[in-house]
């Protein structure tokens, strides 16, 4: 589906702050934690995010010693990260109830 781009971009944050809400992790672990799951996401995709996320204060950093190179950013959530997964996973069980629904045919039920 040529849309699965735009959608994604949309929930992707949320993913990432529950990911986050499970361990603390480093940048590449989510990026290969959402491929797992069947995000087909990379470095380019996922760093500006957790940047963003980052800013908005949802997210904060504790630089540690990495075995190859320089200092890894591990990021754990904030009390405004929790509020905001919280807010994510309310939105997104009313959405994803409604798009039920509608594909279900509720709609069409509704009318007999």
């Amino acid at each position: 589906m040529n849309n699965d781009t735009q959608i994604v971009k949309g929930i992707l944050e949320g993913c990432i702050l529950k990911i986050v809400e499970n361990e603390e992790i480093y940048g590449y672990k989510a990026v290969e934690k959402l491929n797992i799951l069947g995000f087909e996401v990379n470095e380019a995709t996922v760093y500006p995010i957790l940047t963003r996320l980052q800013n908005k204060e949802y997210l904060k950093i504790d630089k540690r010693p990495s075995p190859y190179g320089p200092m890894r950013k591990y990021y754990s959530l904030t009390k405004a990260g929790k509020e905001s997964l919280q807010e994510f996973k309310d939105t997104w069980d009313r959405i994803k109830n409604i798009v039920i629904k509608v594909m279900d045919g509720d709609e069409n039920d509704k009318k007999k």
